[in-house]
C-alpha cells in the first residue's frame, strides 16, 4: 500500500519560513519523480516544484528564489523549504510521486497539508 504523508504545514507570517516534509512508503522511492503541488480555494491544483529521480529540479516562476525542493532517498522523504512567504502562497500543499513506465503511469498523492500566510 502506497502512502505519502505530508507534515510541516501551518501558519506563518509574511516573510517567514516553513519546511514541508513528505514521507513515502510502499514505493521504490529513488526511482520516482517527486513534486509539490498547491491548491488555493477556487483554483486548480498546480505544480509548485518538482525533483526527478536523478535530482533535477524545476519550479513555477512565482516561487523561484524562495522555495527549494530536495529529497533524501535514504529516508524516502522529499522536502519543500519555503522562505520569504507571501499571502498568495496560502493553499493546501500536496505531495506527489510519479513514475512513467510506458504504457503505465504510477501516480500517487498525499492527503495535503494547509499552509496559511497571514499577519
Amino acid at each position: 500500500q502506497v502512502q505519502l504523508v505530508e507534515s510541516g504545514g501551518g501558519l506563518a507570517q509574511p516573510g517567514g519560513s516553513l519546511r514541508l516534509s513528505c514521507a513515502a512508503s510502499g514505493i521504490i522511492f529513488n526511482i520516482y519523480d517527486m513534486g509539490w503541488y498547491h491548491q488555493a480555494p477556487g483554483k486548480q491544483r498546480e505544480l509548485v516544484a518538482g525533483i526527478t529521480s536523478g535530482g533535477r529540479t524545476n519550479y513555477v516562476d512565482s516561487v523561484k528564489g524562495r522555495f527549494t525542493i530536495s529529497r533524501d532517498n535514504a529516508k524516502n522523504t522529499v522536502y519543500l523549504q519555503m522562505n520569504s512567504l507571501k499571502p498568495e502562497d496560502t493553499a493546501v500543499y500536496y505531495c506527489n510521486a510519479k513514475l512513467r513506465r510506458l504504457p503505465d503511469l504510477y501516480d500517487y498523492w498525499g492527503q495535503g497539508t494547509q499552509v496559511t500566510v497571514s499577519s
